[in-house]
C-alpha cells in the first residue's frame, strides 16, 4: 500500500485482519534500515498473535533511497500523515505505534499528535556514543501525551539504556547490542506480555 505525504510516498506492508483487529500497531525502521529488521518482525509477530493489525512502514526518505531522515520536523509531519491514512484501515480500535532506533524516536515524538495509546521503542538511542546529551525528552513527550511506553534495548547498546523511571516498562536483552538481531523470542514475548496490559 502506498501512502502519499508532503515528503513523498511512504510504503505500508499490512498483516492481519483489519475488520476483526483488536488494535492497530504501526512500526517503522531505523535511519538507514528496513522494515525487515529482526526486532520489528518480532514485535509485529507478537501483535498478530494477540489480534492486532500490523503495518510496517517504509518512510518517504527511504522510499526515495536516502539513508538519513533529514529534518525531524518534516519526518514527524510525514509520520502524522501516514498514521491518518492508516487509522482508516481499523477504525475505532486503539492505536499503538513504534519503531527501532530513529523510528522509536519518531514514534515517541508524535504519540500525542496521532493519539497513540502506547509506544514500543526498540533500541531507543538514548544518546550518541561519546555524547553527554540525552534524548529523554522524547520518551517524556510520549508519556506526557498519555501514551504508555515500552523500551526494549540490548544490554550492550553503545547508545545507552533508559532507566526504569523513563518508561512504563524497560526490557534489557542480554547479549544484544543496538542491532537487536537475535533473541527474537525474548522481544516478541516482551511485546506480547505488555500490550494487553495497556489495551484494556
Amino acid at each position: 500500500m502506498e501512502i502519499m505525504t508532503e515528503s513523498g510516498a511512504a510504503r505500508a506492508e499490512l498483516d492481519g485482519e483489519g475488520a476483526a483487529a483488536r488494535f492497530l500497531l504501526v512500526l517503522t525502521h531505523g535511519s538507514g534500515g528496513s522494515t525487515g529488521a529482526p526486532d520489528l518482525l518480532a514485535a509485529g509477530d507478537a501483535a498478530l498473535g494477540i489480534g492486532g493489525l500490523v503495518a510496517r512502514i517504509t518512510q518517504p526518505y527511504r522510499v526515495r533511497g536516502a539513508r538519513a531522515p533529514g529534518s525531524p520536523v518534516r519526518q514527524d509531519a510525514a509520520w502524522v500523515e501516514i498514521m491518518a491514512a492508516l487509522t482508516g484501515a481499523a477504525p475505532g480500535v486503539p492505536v499503538v505505534q513504534g519503531g527501532r532506533s530513529n523510528g522509536a524516536r519518531v514514534a515517541c515524538r508524535t504519540a500525542g499528535a496521532v493519539g497513540a495509546r502506547a509506544v514500543i521503542a526498540l533500541a531507543f538511542p538514548l544518546r550518541p556514543p561519546g555524547s553527554a546529551q540525552d534524548r529523554l525528552a522524547e520518551l517524556q513527550a510520549a508519556r506526557a501525551a498519555g501514551a504508555a511506553v515500552l523500551v526494549v534495548n540490548g544490554a550492550s547498546d553503545p547508545f545507552g539504556i533508559p532507566g526504569p523511571q523513563d518508561a512504563d516498562k524497560i526490557v534489557v536483552v542480554p547479549g544484544e547490542t543496538h542491532s537487536l538481531k537475535g533473541h527474537r523470542a525474548v522481544i516478541a514475548d516482551a511485546v506480547a506480555q505488555w500490550l494487553p496490559t495497556v489495551l484494556r
